[in-house]
């Protein structure tokens, strides 16, 4: 039985989507609407290095200098533009010389949007956590030109969990709050600006059979960007449970979603719906207010679902995980749009919300034509462009040159033949009348084709008077 089956599809709205794999590699996707619509890798940044595999990503992806965090397997965190790869700060691991990365690996990363300036070096904000609960805030300076960073102050750090390993860590919209869970790691939420505990869950009860079943947190996620208060956590026993801080400290909604344990789950926009997907490739849309099913989307994935990431502009959505395909899916209708083979297993994906399709498209633009679209340019600017009337008028002044210079030829020869000058004066006035005939039918012709414009014949008869000013007649006559 195959892999990985077929799906017929009519492609997905511009978009730009950055995804990460277990060997370090940062694959950009891009799809456009003259491609119709159907993504395409564009760039690979990075060698294949398992030590470097990214364990964990944020991008602030605003519209002048955006940046992108990333954090991999051997605790450097690097700090590079997601518009074409360049590092710009690499740090090293604090707790390096304590703890070996492979025990305490960075599980939680983000990078703060609101730590903004406009001098020749912006500071950035910083957030870690790893595995065993040690969270670093720390600010780091970022020269606009390329070079090494500078560290404002001394970064600050404490421990979220006395206990068990730190798997998921989210941050509110605000940038107040942060999230944290586990496996034996109650949600907990915290006060970053003063690094205090606020609030945490209460252990879940025993079953009807009086067995203790202990907490595994897998993913969490704040619901409402405007209410720090909700959020939503999955667990490893296949479980979504939804918690309010003002209601109580258990859970006030859970149900169960299939029979593999939730690795990925994001919200939507609306702050009433999320997504949720599972170890066995299953990906739903859950309303969370009655926690009733929406629905699957349609086209199962063949491995684990580790990343969702939710366009803020588009209705679309992106999935990745160990299968080694990029998903993106339609939201209204849960159709599948286009996949893409990235070779290696997936750990995260983002979107660059400020990709232009336009300027894409102008790019290519200025690329030269094939030689086709060259001949029937040239058809079409004879037919009706001013250009073409240019040369064409040109042409035919040509012309009326060539009958000048024969007219001259012919009127050396009887000029010799001639016994007086006066019959010579008398020649070369009927050839000024000639000409002065013939320029008039030229410029009759086209005044009534049309090809020629006023200011164009104006500027060709100065041309014309002064080519008959410059050619000494007298001279050609002695001869």
């Amino acid at each position: 039985m195959p892999r990985t089956t077929t799906v017929e599809s009519a492609g997905c709205p511009p978009l730009r989507a950055l995804t990460f794999d277990n060997l370090g590699l940062i694959k950009v996707t891009e799809a456009r609407s003259k491609q119709g619509g159907f993504p395409k890798i564009v760039e690979k940044w990075g060698d294949p290095d398992s030590s470097r595999c990214v364990l964990a990503t944020s991008i602030n992806d605003r519209k002048v200098d955006p940046l992108l965090a990333v954090a991999r397997k051997n605790g450097v965190v690097e700090l590079l533009s997601p518009i074409n790869g360049d590092i710009r700060v690499s740090l090293p691991s604090d707790n390096q010389a304590k703890v070996q990365p492979d025990v305490d690996n960075i599980v939680g990363l983000h990078l703060f949007k609101k730590q903004t300036s406009e001098s020749s070096s912006r500071p950035c904000k910083l957030l870690t956590c790893t595995m065993k609960g040690l969270t670093t805030l720390k600010s780091v300076t970022i020269p606009k030109s390329l070079g090494d960073s500078t560290s404002d102050d001394t970064p600050t750090t404490w421990n979220v969990c006395g206990a068990g390993n730190v798997l998921c860590c989210k941050v509110d919209e605000s940038e107040n709050y942060g999230l944290f869970g586990g496996k034996g790691v109650e949600v907990n939420i915290w006060d970053l600006t003063t690094h205090t505990k606020i609030w945490q869950a209460k252990s879940p009860p025993k079953n009807s059979l009086g067995i203790f079943t202990p907490t595994w947190f897998t993913a969490a996620t704040f619901l409402s960007k405007d209410d720090h208060r909700k959020f939503v956590g999955g667990t490893n026993s296949h479980q979504v449970h939804l918690y309010d801080m003002a209601a109580q400290r258990r859970p006030v909604m859970s149900f169960k979603f299939r029979e593999t344990p939730i690795k990925a789950v994001t919200e939507d926009l609306d702050g009433n719906t999320i997504y949720i997907g599972n170890g066995s490739g299953d990906l739903a849309s859950v309303d969370i207010r009655t926690g009733k099913l929406l629905g699957c989307f349609l086209g199962k994935c063949s491995g684990s679902i580790r990343s969702i990431a939710r366009h803020p502009d588009l209705p679309v959505l992106a999935s990745c995980g160990l299968d080694s395909y990029l998903r993106i899916w339609d939201i209204k209708s849960r159709q599948l749009l286009s996949a893409v083979f990235l070779k290696q297993h997936l750990t995260s994906v983002v979107f660059d919300s400020h990709f232009d399709d336009e300027e894409v498209a102008g790019s290519l633009a200025t690329q030269l034509p094939n030689e086709q679209n060259i001949d029937d340019e040239s058809i079409d600017r004879d037919e009706d462009s001013p250009p073409a009337k240019r040369k064409k008028k040109k042409s035919k002044s040509s012309t009326v040159d060539g009958d000048e210079e024969g007219d001259i030829s012919v009127k050396r020869k009887k000029a010799k033949k001639s016994p007086s000058s006066d019959a010579n004066k008398e020649v070369s006035e009927s050839a000024k009348q000639k000409k002065a005939k013939r320029l008039q039918s030229v410029e009759g012709e086209e005044e009534e084709s049309g090809y020629a414009e006023v200011e164009i014949t104006k500027k060709a008869k100065d041309r014309k008077s002064k080519k008959k000013s410059k050619k000494p007649r007298s001279e050609s006559i002695d001869v």
